[in-house]
């Protein structure tokens, strides 16, 4: 796993800011979308690994996040904005998205913003847009808003800590993660945490109809949670899921918020799978 742990971060002039990327492996595009607090070092390695088998893997940092310039929006819509023009900037005129968390609400609005664009869209730990009967869990604040979080947060926070095998999970992705990572360029501020949380707002304020446009878009979607996920529970989809034109969603039990970290080998494959009969 050598040359992912030391792929070359680069920089995507945009004139206003520069928006720091790394880029696996040979093909199709697909843009990583970050979580909450996320950089480009919060991803699992071995996820990145098997995805850039079949794909171009570009992880970046949004504008004012880690090694990017500028300054984060609390506006979920001109988020997205960085992925339509890192992929200006890298002559990319087709991609497939992949969310996490706060990503996801960032691919969905990219997904709906830019259909030319956007060919696919990989839901990872979200929520769709509009009001959602099951709120976020405390245990999600409890953890999420330490200035820094130890591996017993990440267990809560990305995991289930009911699982011993989730947990087992937990461990061995925390260790392929903290390998290498910067973690001085994690977001540690509350001022910066309001700025995600008022992209959340936005997103179930819904001024843009976004939850009506996502049951009826043709793009390809791929829902992948977790059964016990604090953040976004996987039960909100269900009020819309049988609405949606062209979805499919993958649930695994005894699994937190990140699926895609607890099981990267089977969660690649069905990302691998939907991209190529989709």
């Amino acid at each position: 796993m050598k040359k992912i742990y030391d792929a070359e971060t680069r920089y995507a002039d945009a004139g206003d800011r520069k928006i720091a990327y790394r880029s696996y492996g040979k093909g199709k595009a697909i843009f990583f979308v970050n979580r909450f607090r996320g950089i480009l070092d919060t991803w699992d390695p071995l996820f990145i690994a098997l995805l850039a088998k079949k794909f171009n893997v570009i992880v970046f940092d949004y504008t004012g996040i880690g090694s990017s310039t500028g300054t984060l929006t609390p506006d979920i819509t001109v988020v997205a904005k960085d992925i339509k023009d890192l992929a200006d900037i890298l002559k990319l005129d087709s991609i497939a998205v992949l969310g996490w968390s706060y990503g996801g609400l960032v691919a969905q609005a990219a997904t709906l913003l830019y259909p030319n664009l956007v060919t696919h869209a990989i839901l990872v730990g979200t929520n769709p847009p509009g009001k959602n009967e099951v709120p976020i869990e405390q245990a999600f604040y409890d953890a999420a808003l330490k200035p820094l979080n130890d591996f017993e947060d990440e267990i809560v926070l990305f995991f289930e800590p009911k699982s011993e095998s989730s947990k087992l999970a937990a461990k061995a992705s925390h260790d392929r993660i903290h390998k290498k990572i910067e973690v001085e360029k994690i977001p540690s501020t509350m001022d910066v945490f309001q700025l995600y949380f008022g992209g959340g707002d936005g997103f179930r304020e819904d001024d843009l109809n976004f939850r009506e446009q996502i049951k009826k878009t043709k793009t390809p979607i791929l829902i992948i949670s977790g059964d016990h996920d604090i953040s976004f529970a996987v039960e909100n989809w269900y009020t819309i899921f049988n609405q949606m034109t062209n979805a499919q969603m993958v649930v695994y039990a005894a699994t937190g918020h990140a699926p895609q970290h607890q099981f990267p080998e089977l969660t690649s494959k069905h990302i691998i799978n939907f991209v190529k009969y989709s």
